[in-house]
């Protein structure tokens, strides 16, 4: 089993997992059709399937137009606002692609038909992969558009955080470095967020990708994931851990990116005074 990162739209990723025995392959949030075939044509291998995690169009968008050029084309997924749906899945449903074996873990919360999607290969070495879409992040978690802080606590605690301490993570945004500059605001002595920060930060600067983490790594610097860790209740002031995941995401969402502080030569420019003529009304 082969994963394909691909990184389309601001920050999204869509991903590309083949069956190398049989070079049949499954897309994972198929937002750029163009982006995705032209893949798929270099990689030599035969879309059978796309599985969607939620039907946002930064992650559903490109469905019909697959559908369209792909006869016989399943799209799985559990809402029925998911564009060309051919197969709604439900919880611990299991699917097979070859040697692929896929079990669907609803995660209700960023939308209400949220589905992550983990996979394996029965006898391999490989870590599994879990496909977390915009309910698990590198360092921090989806938004709560359409569900509750109770819901968020169950999809990481129990739905996807009982999974094997190997999986690979694979999430749905590039945003590991925002969300670890907040993880280290909540835990500022936390070396594993200090360490991770800066190699996120050098691959940032490299334009490649922090995906994919692993779980087990997350449980040590991602705050949603240490909730019951003295100092992220220390941070957000409460101790029951449903409540400390509520007011880590209201931080979150209030987090603000540190300004860029001007360049010292425009400001210089300004006092003197060159931008005048510029800044004169007519």
């Amino acid at each position: 089993m082969k994963v394909k990162v691909i990184s389309v739209l601001e920050d999204n990723y869509m991903y590309l997992v083949i069956e190398e025995s049989t070079r049949d392959a499954i897309a994972v949030d198929a937002a750029v059709p163009k982006r995705l075939l032209e893949i798929i044509r270099k990689e030599d291998v035969v879309l059978r399937a796309i599985l969607t995690t939620h039907h946002h169009w930064d992650h559903a968008r490109g469905n019909e137009e697959l559908a369209r050029l792909c006869p016989g084309l399943r799209v799985y997924g559990a809402d029925e606002r998911i564009g060309a749906l051919t197969h709604k899945v439900t919880h611990d449903q299991e699917l097979t692609f070859g040697a692929i074996r896929v079990r669907c873990l609803f995660t209700p919360c960023h939308t209400s038909g949220h589905m992550c999607y983990f996979m394996w290969e029965d006898g391999s070495p490989d870590a599994p992969a879990l496909f977390s879409g915009d309910t698990l992040f590198v360092g921090g978690c989806g938004k709560f558009f359409e569900g509750t802080a109770e819901q968020m606590f169950t999809n990481l605690t129990q739905t996807l955080g009982t999974l094997p301490k190997e999986t690979k993570v694979f999430c749905g945004h590039e945003c590991t470095v925002r969300n670890l500059k907040f993880a280290l605001k909540v835990e500022p002595e936390n070396e594993t967020v200090k360490k991770k920060l800066a190699w996120a930060k050098q691959r940032d600067d490299e334009d490649l990708p922090t995906v994919p983490s692993t779980l087990q790594e997350e449980f040590l610097y991602n705050p949603f994931l240490r909730v019951t860790e003295e100092p992220v209740q220390k941070f957000t002031g409460k101790t029951d851990p449903v409540e400390v995941l509520r007011t880590l995401r209201t931080e979150k969402d209030n987090f603000k990116k540190p300004k860029e502080r001007p360049h010292p030569q425009a400001v210089l420019a300004f006092d003197w005074g060159l931008f005048s003529p510029f800044l004169e009304k007519k």
